[in-house]
Formats: structure tokens, sequence, C-alpha cells
């Protein structure tokens, strides 16, 4: 065991306090009961809401480096980072920085600003295939906004998606959708009330992984399909890794049939690798949707591809989009600071070797206590899975994991101070302040679980 070996860093030495459970829970009770008279569900997000594991959500007060602290001021390690975007951890000050100088100047202009054009330089220096960039607000905004552009290039009207893969919540998307709809009846066409049959039906389903799945779609749909877009890193059925012979095989398909490959990397974008996903597989899609880092923590998305395609987009070509707050300059100003950081030398090496060592201890833990486990990882992203399975390649491999387990080990590390995502279906985040008196804390406390929930 050798990275047990290493764990001689006392547990409480980063003053990871002893809760005061009754407390800690009464206050949550008294705010989400508080939150549910006038929010629905008492969240803004669904996945906050803890449905997927039970109990209630602790509310988070503030967050500095790698932990958060809740309302009684009771500390986590944080491995949910907002879901993705902070991965300099919490507060990092030069984004703070850039956030308050941006501030000082104005809010929102509704018009150009020098911001907007650094960061989407920025981006298309980074990003492989992005030729040209258009800000948004979400990665909602950016995978919609994508797929009009795709429809209104090609003048086709189908799209294929992944069954489990999420891309928002736009109507076209939520059918079969990973995220928070899998803790949804996954019976009916779509996942969600209020999708009109008419949206469904141009949206088909293939499985990911399974190239002869999307081939047979092709064949059956061949003059219809605008757009196949996929997570080439799938984060929202839990993390699952691609193989290359299949996104290869989904370039080869969308050029021989004159579709719109779209890669949604609003989550692998910036946190698999600085140039994404498409970077490490060396696949170039037509479009490419991002969110999360390139906002820094603030509000933002951004869709992006190849020239001929984005100058279909409004002033200059047919395809409408807007929006008030597109480019806002304090978004755009902690994005830009975030990626000039995280474009450094070794930033990504080291961000791996945190992730790897994260996962190899855990999956050593497991492994000592006879649990069922199998974790992927890949630059600052990371995966569990309770199954006896070695390979997790697609929807059904996720979902026939132990969800029991996995509710009482997140319960049982939650009130160890180690913040996981409230879901079997979420993917986990490891940021650059994550030390490795950090990670050998989090070991410790997986130690501790394993030893008490195995009894």
């Amino acid at each position: 065991m050798v990275l047990l070996n290493h764990l001689k860093i006392s547990y409480y030495a980063e003053n990871i306090i002893v809760f005061n459970l009754e407390q800690q829970m009464s206050n949550n009770s008294i705010l989400i009961n508080r939150a549910r008279q006038v929010i629905p569900g008492g969240v803004n997000s669904p996945v906050r809401s803890f449905n997927g594991v039970g109990g209630e959500p602790i509310f988070i007060a503030k967050g500095m480096g790698p932990y958060v602290y809740d309302t009684q001021n009771n500390k986590y390690i944080d491995y949910i980072g907002s879901w993705g975007p902070l991965i300099l951890g919490h507060c990092d000050p030069d984004v703070i920085a850039a956030v308050k100088q941006a501030a000082d100047d104005g809010l929102s202009f509704g018009a150009p600003t020098v911001h907007e054009i650094e960061l989407a330089e920025k981006i298309i220096s980074c990003v492989p295939s992005i030729e040209k960039v258009r800000l948004v607000n979400s990665g909602t905004e950016a995978t919609m906004s994508a797929l009009r552009l795709a429809r209104g290039y090609t003048n086709k009207n189908k799209v294929i998606k992944f069954i489990g893969c999420y891309h928002g919540h736009a109507d076209s998307f939520l059918v079969k959708a990973g995220s928070g709809l899998l803790t949804f009846d996954q019976n009916n066409s779509a996942s969600s009330a209020g999708v009109p049959q008419s949206v469904v039906q141009d949206t088909l389903l293939a499985e990911f992984n399974d190239l002869d799945s999307v081939e047979q779609l092709f064949i059956n749909n061949k003059n219809d399909i605008a757009a196949v877009i996929v997570e080439p890193v799938p984060g929202n059925m839990n993390m699952i890794l691609p193989n290359v012979k299949f996104l290869q095989g989904l370039r080869d398909l969308c050029t021989h049939y004159n579709t719109v490959l779209i890669f949604d990397e609003v989550m692998s974008g910036f946190r698999v690798a600085l140039g994404g996903a498409q970077e490490i597989y060396k696949i170039h899609p037509d479009l490419t949707t991002l969110g999360k880092v390139i906002g820094g923590g603030m509000p933002v998305g951004a869709f992006g591809g190849k020239s001929e395609i984005m100058d279909c987009l409004a002033p200059i070509g047919k395809v409408y989009q807007a929006g008030t707050l597109s480019g806002n300059p304090l978004a755009s100003a902690a994005g830009l600071a975030t990626l000039d950081k995280i474009s450094k030398p070794g930033f990504y090496s080291d961000l791996t070797a945190k992730t790897d060592l994260l996962t190899k201890g855990i999956t050593e833990i497991m492994t000592m206590y006879k649990v069922s486990f199998t974790s992927h990882f890949l630059g600052g992203m990371f995966g569990f899975f309770f199954t006896q399975k070695t390979e997790i390649n697609n929807f059904t491999d996720a979902t026939n994991c132990d969800l029991d387990f996995f509710k009482r080990f997140f319960h049982a590390m939650l009130n160890e101070g180690v913040y996981l995502a409230p879901s079997a279906f979420e993917a986990g985040f490891v940021s650059s302040v994550h030390t490795q008196e950090v990670i050998n804390n989090t070991l410790t406390a997986t130690d501790k679980v394993l030893n008490t929930l195995n009894k």
C-alpha cells in the first residue's frame, strides 16, 4: 500500500474541524425550508437539491483555495469547484483582482469592449479547431446556438445525440439526457415535461462509444442530419473516457454525410488540457461549445469553429443569435485572467499528477477494503464508479453501478469534511491548489469512511 504509507500527515493538520452535525443539520433545515417558500424545490439548479443522495443540501457561505465553508463555518475539501470552472480554486487573487478592476469601470454596457476581443483571441489561440468564436452567457446558450447554427448552415433538421450526455436544458437536448435528469423517470421519450414531441422527433439517439449505432442512424436519415453533438469526454453520466476510434469514426461519418460535428467541451474544455479533449485525441470538430473554465467562476459560454460556418451568424449571416449580456466585461476579465494562468508551462502536467494521486489513492483504499470500484481521470477531471466492471463505456455501464453504496459513501465523506458531487452521475474536479497535503487528507478520510462502512 504505497500511497497509504505516505499518509503521515495528521488528518486535522489543515484544521478540518469535527462537525457539530446536529447544529449543522438544524441550520440547513431552516435554510432549505425558507428557500422552498420562494424557490421551486429550494434550489436554482436541481442537482444541488441532494435528490440523488438523499438528505438536505449544505448552504455554502464562502470558498478559499481548495475549500468551501458552510454557514456554520464548517470547512470542506471541495471536489466540485462550482461544477468545474474553478480550476485555480476559490478566490484566486489574480482572478478576483481582474474582476474588481473591471467592475470599477462598469458592470455591463451592451456594447463591444476590449475584454471580449482579448478573451476571444485567447480561446482561438488555445483550441485547435476554433477560427472564430462568439461569447454567450452559459453552456446551454452555447449548445442551443451551435445547434441552430448547424441547422442553418446545412439546411437540415435532425441531430444525433448520445444517451446519457447532457448539453444543457434546451428542448432538443432533453432526450435521454444525463446530469440531474438521470434522477428523473427516463421512460418517456423526453426526459422533461414541457418538451414537445415535434422537437423530440428530430433528436436521434445513439450509444456513446458505439460507432455502429451512429452509422445506422446516418443510413436511415442520411439526407437530414444537421449535426452530431457529443461530449468527447462525458461528465454528466459520471466521467467516461472515449474510445479514440469512436471519436475518429464520428469525424469520418460527419465528413462523409456533410454533417456538422459539434464537440460539447463546456466541461472538458480547458479542464483536461489547454486545448480541451480535441487536443488530446487530435480530432477537429466543426464547432466547439465552451463554458465553465473560460469564465473563471463567472457566468459565461462560447461557441466557435470554422469561419465558413461561424460567418452564417447575424449580423453577416442569416442565423440569428443575440444576448444583452454576452461578452460581459466582468466575465471576460475573469476568464482571461484564468486562461492566462493555466497557459503557463507545466500547469497541466502538475494538475494531472494531482488527479492521478487522488484517483490511484482512493482506488487503492477501495481495493484494500474489497469494495468493487473503478475510477477514470483525465487532466483535472475524474469519475468514481462502485461496480465490478473494470471499464465503463456508456450510459448502461454508468447506471448499473451500486447507487446505494455511493449515497452512503457520499454522506460519510461529507461528514468527514470532503465535499463530492451529490450525485453518482457527475464528474469531480481537482484544482491547482489541491496540494498533496489536501489530497492526503482526502485519502485519510476515505480510509476512515471505508473502515466504518464495511463494518
